[in-house]
């Protein structure tokens, strides 16, 4: 939302059959019918023809197709993730959620989303894609919020099955509190917050006149709380149970957003799935030591750093595994 904060590398023999040296991407505008307007991403093309094609969905906050956000994240993760994707022989289309950069012209408010509309735009984008590549299906891999939107969608018969990428585990009320506690300098604030998460959970909307400007201009603003409200009420494991495509679950040891009992959590509600836990991922899907705070961070913007190889590789292997 506009107004809302949001495994060691395996060698290269072990990686899965590549495309043929020198075949590069092909780049192409892609849309998808929206609400009101037309939904835009960008779709690398792997060489052949008849590759698998991963559609990433977004995390939360006004982030958009390649990874980064006006919030201060220019990590251009998902870029790296589709172009990484593209060249080892699968096909990778990322997207700007509706109401957002390319997709602006999708519906009149960002704000004004739910859980459900984006799902339903996973579906729209499942359906043009398929159409576009002749794959019968897509798959969905949803980064952190965008996980949860990626579950929503799961039942949609062009969704071959779901890839979920730091993604939470537990309601999102559940997951803030632990953020937010675990920095200190909140300390001041955390009683508001605290207080003012009660009552979205409720479903009743918070008065924020008196409350610290990071509460009352930013996570709580009144244009956002309708969609807090939406997503408190989803409980992606209970969600997850009902699911029953191929399922790859990915966390990084070194997410200081998401910790692995999120994954846990995700694994307990499916046991089928496969879980790969990988060894110094952050939450932007790049090395760093999770004791290293300034280190982790600084991974959030710095597009010079690659994707971390473990994830490709986890995501290639799981794609080729199960496309039939």
């Amino acid at each position: 939302m506009k107004n809302r904060i949001a495994a060691a590398a395996l060698a290269a023999a072990l990686l899965p059959t590549a495309a043929p040296a020198g075949a590069s991407p092909v780049a192409s505008e892609i849309s998808a019918p929206g609400a009101d307007g037309p939904l835009a991403g960008t779709l690398l093309s792997a060489e052949k023809a008849s590759a698998p094609v991963v559609l990433i969905i977004p995390g939360s906050g006004p982030t958009d197709r390649d990874g980064n956000s006006p919030l201060g994240i220019t990590s251009a993760s998902y870029r790296l993730l589709a172009e990484a994707l593209a060249q080892k022989g699968i096909s990778a289309a990322r997207i700007d959620k509706r109401g957002m950069f390319g997709s602006e012209a999708a519906v009149t408010d960002a704000n004004k989303v739910t859980i459900a509309a984006y799902a339903a735009d996973v579906g729209a984008w499942a359906r043009s894609l398929t159409e576009r590549t002749g794959q019968h299906c897509i798959w969905v891999a949803g980064h952190s919020e965008g996980g949860l939107v990626a579950i929503a969608a799961e039942a949609d018969p062009h969704v071959c099955g779901l890839i979920l990428i730091s993604a939470m585990g537990r309601p999102f009320d559940v997951v803030l509190r632990e953020q937010l506690a675990a920095n200190p300098a909140n300390a001041p604030i955390l009683s508001d917050a605290n207080g003012a998460l009660d009552r979205l959970a409720k479903g009743e909307h918070v008065d924020v006149s008196a409350m610290h400007p990071a509460l009352a201009r930013g996570l709580f603003n009144p244009a956002v709380q309708d969609y807090l409200i939406d997503l408190i009420g989803h409980d992606p494991a209970a969600m997850l149970a009902a699911t029953t495509k191929p399922l790859l679950i990915v966390a990084g040891s070194a997410d200081l957003q998401i910790p692995l009992v999120d994954a846990e959590k995700l694994k307990a509600a499916r046991p089928d799935a496969t879980l790969s836990v990988i060894k110094g991922m952050t939450h932007v899907l790049k090395q760093a030591s999770a004791s290293d705070r300034a280190a982790n961070m600084a991974t959030y913007t710095d597009p010079s750093l690659a994707i971390d190889r473990s994830l490709v590789v986890d995501i290639i292997r799981f794609v080729r595994a199960n496309s039939h």
